[in-house]
């Protein structure tokens, strides 16, 4: 186990979950952005991550890759409700149910953040919203939750992170989306 990468990948998923925090403070969740992610520090998703590090993009694509999984990720999606993944159920009525409100919010500033964090100086708001789109056409999500996403971020790239990000407008488009 590389050292380095432990204290990079310790440093990496902390700022992470500082940019979520901050993001989900704006957006009226703070309790979703305080306990975000938290179960990245867990071993069976640390050491993977650590393993697998590269700074650049996430470890789990790394790791599936190579092993054809992540165990990483499979312990992540079934313990953060902020992952669409965590909502899929194949062999239920509804496959895929609305995600509730302050989970979806949690997702968008997830999104967010990991695109800050491994994009650094390039990251745009145009480039989150092309990523979401790529996303979207491979992910199972409820139709109502992907039209919100999508106008969030679309929202997001027109009118800027202040004017959308903030519970009153959000709530107002979940409304409108998701109801």
């Amino acid at each position: 186990m590389n050292l380095k990468n432990i204290f990079l990948h310790l440093k990496l998923i902390t700022h992470h979950r500082w940019l979520v925090f901050k993001l989900c403070c704006k957006a009226g969740e703070p309790w979703r952005g305080f306990t975000h992610d938290l179960s990245k520090y867990s071993p069976t998703e640390f050491f993977e991550s650590v393993k697998y590090y590269t700074g650049t993009h996430s470890p789990i694509s790394e790791a599936k890759k190579e092993k054809g999984y992540s165990t990483a990720w499979l312990h992540h999606k079934g313990r953060n409700k902020h992952h669409a993944e965590y909502w899929v159920d194949n062999t239920a009525p509804d496959e895929t149910p609305v995600i509730p409100y302050k989970y979806v919010v949690e997702m968008i500033c997830d999104k967010l953040a990991a695109g800050m964090v491994y994009k650094k100086k390039d990251f745009t708001y145009q480039y989150e919203l092309d990523y979401w789109n790529r996303e979207k056409k491979i992910l199972q999500v409820n139709e109502k939750t992907e039209k919100f996403i999508t106008k969030v971020f679309e929202e997001i790239v027109e009118s800027g992170l202040d004017k959308t990000l903030n519970k009153a407008y959000l709530k107002e488009l979940y409304k409108k989306y998701c109801k």
